[in-house]
């Protein structure tokens, strides 16, 4: 790991103009390439205190070993050389998007004597007309089918052509009407471009010219009483239109633009894009990148209109570009995608209308295609198995951990401390094993005791469990796959109760259920072992504290056949019990990966049992019944107190100090709380939960979701 002091440029040295600048590791290769708008200024914000630095751009800085640069006039010119650089050098830290290149196109080859169309896929090559992406190869077989019996151009291969120019016979399509067959001379060189140009002009949106002319004909022809032209002529209409409802009407007509969408999480983002020609959807695409470096939505997309027009030249370009975020800074790239084009681009986030309401549907898509690949990666059963073992070496495990638990604290400024515990069995999340649990006692912001309390906790039962197992048998639940199973994680999963068997505190699925699926071990009353199972790798929430306070729970329960780990979010790092510095896996590693949706998951869920709670709680409040206090005071109230409890213990000059509040609203505030007689604790029929009025602040958490732990 190299120290990025050891090869910074002296002061003075970096130029403060426009530029692109590359870093290169020990081997000399390429490891980043990036543009600027001042050098000095962007190449200094590489060369702070590492500790002041996202994880990524740390990463890279350490991985490097030298930097260098290149002048240019303006930063549109920057902007075409980075991406000359990037598609040259393929730097490992850049932003990469995958599959760009496994979209098939409707393509007509007009730098050919006899233009020919036909499906290409691959790199662009000069000299074709590009039409799409499309989905798949066989609906643009099916448009040009419709589409060559009113422009019959060549689809023959090379091949094909010159031995049908040898034998002066043209092939089938030749003889079906579907081809004009120039190969035998039966249209010129001109006429045959001429309808090759009509075809790209009817694909490129201009439809309207092509119908009314052949409608015009067909009334010419049926006015002269050439009724096989006229019905000929009805064909070709009815063919043309067929083409055209392949394609929905989604914009005004004559709307040609492109819109990009975005949906991204921490690790990865996947791009999809609308290509509308016409007020028609012409073609769609989609690609999937890891973040290796710190990137915003604005250089996502940035990256996207590189990757999508660096190649394209005139009409490839549209006139206008929708997109969820610019780039910072805009001009330069408006002004490159005007330059490409030859006319002017506009580049915006649409704000109201059809185009708001298409965007919305191209952002459905990208989510959806983030969430497949996704699933598809987790799937995978080779990638399990390689994250598992990534793992087991990164941890120097004996074994790969088939059962990983993971353990998070959420709760909101101090109150409401909750914790979860969720489960993956062969890097398959197990639902029907998830837990919940209610810490109390704790005042403030306490993570690592809340921690060791809910480790300990989780572990007694194993040891309690363990000493009964001569007494249990199991039930198992026929055709019930247990790694898939629904359970409590999920709204939509079985109703999760509280079990005073087990702990009050801890929910769990519900024995009595006859509709979880799940495989269960269960005791002479029927109730499921719930921590009978040990797991091979406990993870954390945390760094390297939260790591201690676990395995000092596990210690103090004589547990030490089981590993522990802790997944820091900010830096992505793996911390072990008594180690000073973490383990930094690949940003490429699946091991990291798996780690990374464990760890996740637990945030999920315990953020969601702590909203529940919250919510159950904020339902009703004694300041609802004050005459003459409104929303804006109740929660400038909480706000200044904090919580309800505070709030009833403060004096009437306190209340005073409130802004907003006069000693009368005071005096009738105070008097309210005093003489409000606490209700009988409500008690949630779905889960068994008493809901207690334990003081904390229910108005002012919409200002302070954020603040969610």
């Amino acid at each position: 790991m190299a120290d990025p002091s050891s090869y910074r440029p002296k002061p003075g040295q970096i130029p403060d103009s426009p530029g692109v600048y590359k870093f290169r590791d020990e081997h000399g290769r390429v490891i980043y390439v990036g543009k600027a708008k001042s050098l000095r200024q962007r190449l200094a914000n590489y060369f702070q205190d590492l500790a002041g630095l996202h994880p990524r751009t740390r990463t890279m800085v350490t991985t490097a070993a030298s930097v260098e640069w290149t002048v240019v006039s303006t930063e549109v010119e920057a902007l075409q050389l980075e991406y000359s650089w990037i598609k040259e050098f393929d730097p490992r830290f850049n932003v990469k998007y995958r599959d760009d290149k496994s979209y098939p196109y409707l393509a007509v080859t007009l730098g050919e004597e006899f233009p020919r169309v036909q499906v290409m896929r691959g790199a662009k090559k000069k000299g074709v007309r590009y039409f799409g992406p499309y989905a798949h190869a066989w609906a643009i077989r099916e448009t040009v089918d419709l589409l060559l019996r009113v422009f019959p151009v060549r689809t023959c291969s090379a091949g094909v052509f010159k031995r049908s120019a040898q034998i002066g016979r043209p092939c089938l399509l030749g003889y079906i009407g579907k081809c004009s067959a120039p190969c035998v001379g039966r249209v010129s060189p001109e006429e045959h471009r001429e309808l090759a140009e009509e075809f790209c002009d009817f694909m490129a949106g201009r439809t309207g010219a092509h119908l009314r002319r052949l409608e015009r004909g067909m009334q010419e022809a049926a006015e002269e009483m050439e009724y096989e032209r006229a019905a000929r002529l009805r064909d070709d209409i009815g063919a043309l239109r067929r083409a055209m409802e392949k394609s929905a009407v989604v914009l005004a007509d004559a709307t040609d633009a492109d819109l990009i969408a975005l949906a991204e999480d921490e690790l990865e983002a996947a791009v999809q894009i609308f290509h509308v020609r016409g007020g028609r959807v012409r073609g769609q695409r989609g690609w999937v990148t890891d973040k290796v470096e710190a990137v915003t939505t604005g250089d996502l997309v940035e990256h996207a209109l590189q990757q999508l027009y660096g190649e394209e030249q005139g009409d490839a370009v549209p006139k206008e570009v929708l997109i969820p975020a610019l780039p910072e800074p805009v001009e330069p790239v408006a002004q490159w995608l005007t330059q490409r084009r030859g006319s002017q681009v506009s580049l915006r986030i649409p704000q109201r209308g059809d185009k708001k309401d298409l965007m919305a549907t191209v952002e459905r898509n990208a989510q959806q295609a983030l969430a497949l690949h996704k699933t598809r990666r987790a799937s995978d059963l080779t990638t399990r198995s390689r994250a598992l073992e990534e793992i087991a070496q990164a941890l120097d495990l004996d074994t790969v951990p088939l059962r990983i638990e993971c353990f998070d604290i959420s709760h909101l400024q101090g109150e409401d401390v909750v914790a979860s515990m969720v489960v993956f069995e062969d890097g398959l999340a197990r639902k029907s094993e998830y837990r919940r649990f209610q810490i109390k006692g704790f005042a403030g912001q306490d993570d690592v005791r809340a921690m060791h309390e809910v480790i300990g906790r989780r572990f007694r039962r194993y040891l309690q469990e363990k000493q009964k197992s001569g007494e249990w048998t199991e039930e198992p639940t026929e055709g019930v796959d247990g790694a898939g199973a629904a359970g409590v994680a999920d709204a939509t999963g079985p109703t999760a109760v509280a079990d005073p068997a087990v702990d009050s505190d801890v929910d769990a699925t519900d024995p009595t259920d006859p509709t979880d699926p799940t495989d269960r071990l269960t005791d002479e009353d029927g109730r499921p072992k719930r921590f009978a199972y040990p797991p091979q790798l406990v993870v954390v929430d945390g760094g390297a504290p939260q790591v201690a306070a676990a395995r000092r729970a596990m210690d103090e329960l004589g547990i030490d056949d089981v590993a522990v780990c802790g997944l820091a979010k900010r830096l992505e790092e793996v911390w072990l019990p008594g180690e000073d510095d973490p383990v930094v896996l690949p940003r490429s590693s699946e091991g990291l990966y798996l780690l990374q949706r464990v760890r996740d998951e637990a945030h999920r869920f315990a953020i969601t049992y702590q909203r529940s709670k919250r919510g159950k709680r904020l339902k009703s409040s004694p300041l609802d019944a004050v005459p003459g206090l409104g929303e804006t005071r109740r929660q400038a109230l909480l706000k200044h107190f904090g919580s309800l409890k505070k709030l009833r213990a403060a004096t009437v000059e306190e209340i005073c100090q409130v802004p907003g509040v006069g000693r009368k609203t005071a005096e009738t505030v105070a008097a309210a709380l005093a003489t409000a007689v606490p209700s009988a604790p409500a008690v949630n029929t779905a889960t068994g939960e008493i809901i207690e009025d334990d003081g904390a602040p229910p108005a002012v958490l919409s200002a302070e979701r954020g603040q969610d732990r």
